[in-house]
């Protein structure tokens, strides 16, 4: 039954993305919670896009303390299954660090940027950017890494200069 679960999981997600996204009855209550319970049993079976978009929902927007950090968790989990945005995002966690439950580690926000980088993630590009020219998060000013990164940068086109 499990699997079943497992299989469903992106399905669900989709269905909870549409009508997250929908403007019907954009402001009702229940609709909120119906799609949020929804996302989390998608994110907690196993989908990666829920877990980024749930994790995200809750750590940014979510209200209270434990909220925050059950969203910081869902969104280190989709980091670690590769999601780019997620690991974007706890870079920025563990950069600022958060509560007590995230404690401000260079070391790890940098693996994660990085991880973003990798994948092209244009914010996670510019950080990692700024870290080696500027010498931040422990490391070093180093130009040859800083121009690296600034050479994945995609070329603006020649108006948006």
């Amino acid at each position: 039954m499990r699997w079943l679960m497992k299989l469903l999981a992106p399905l669900l997600f989709w269905i909870a993305f549409g009508l997250f996204r929908a403007s019907i009855r954009k402001r009702s209550e229940r609709k909120h919670h119906f799609v949020m319970k929804l996302f989390r049993y998608a994110a907690d079976n196993g989908s990666c896009r829920a877990l980024s978009v749930y994790g995200h929902l809750l750590h940014f927007r979510g209200d209270g303390v434990d909220n925050r950090i059950q969203g910081g968790i869902y969104l280190q989990r989709a980091a670690d299954m590769g999601d780019v945005k997620a690991q974007y995002q706890m870079g920025k966690i563990f950069e600022e660090g958060f509560e007590h439950y995230f404690q401000s580690n260079a070391g790890k926000a940098l693996d994660y940027y990085t991880r973003a980088a990798d994948q092209g993630h244009q914010l996670a590009l510019q950080r990692l950017i700024d870290v080696y020219s500027q010498g931040e998060l422990g490391e070093g000013v180093n130009e040859t890494e800083a121009e690296r990164w600034r050479s994945r940068l995609p070329e603006l086109p020649v108006g948006r200069r």
